[in-house]
């Protein structure tokens, strides 16, 4: 079992947040109209840039091992959510209702292999795993600073 951490602080304009994390740094906002600079990604734009980046490296990282000639792969990711929800804070889910994905694969295989490359990649990506299976959330407490 590995953990990983990441610190993520406000910074003092707008909604903009620093996380930091392994060694680097990233900067997360909200566009101007939910109070935000516009000056860097969301974070449920991140969460599925995330997604595509950790299916991408699973793909390149066993493509050879698979036997799949894999000259080049991009994923496409939209999400659904239901901003009135945020807003309201009526009780309903804030987060993603559906997630949808289409991978593009430049490649001498045949498609019944791509699809089953495919599965591959969703079944051994740990963000994608982390999405589809949920994790456990434990709220270990305040700090008062």
């Amino acid at each position: 079992m590995k953990t990983f951490k990441a610190t993520a602080k406000k910074l003092k304009e707008g909604m903009q947040v620093e996380v930091e994390s392994n060694g680097f740094k990233m900067l997360f906002d909200e566009p101007e109209q939910m109070g935000g600079t516009n000056k860097a990604i969301n974070p449920m734009s991140a969460a599925l840039s995330v997604m595509g980046a950790c299916q991408t490296i699973v793909a390149f990282m066993f493509a050879k091992q698979m036997d799949i000639d894999l000259e080049d792969f991009f994923v496409e990711i939209e999400g659904d959510m239901d901003m009135q929800a945020l807003m309201k804070q009526n009780g309903n889910r804030t987060g993603f209702q559906e997630i949808r994905y289409k991978m593009h694969f430049k490649s001498s295989a045949s498609e019944e292999r791509l699809q089953e490359f495919s599965d591959f990649i969703e079944k051994n990506c740990p963000v994608s795993d982390t999405f589809n299976q949920g994790a456990k959330l434990v709220n270990e407490g305040i700090v008062k600073e």
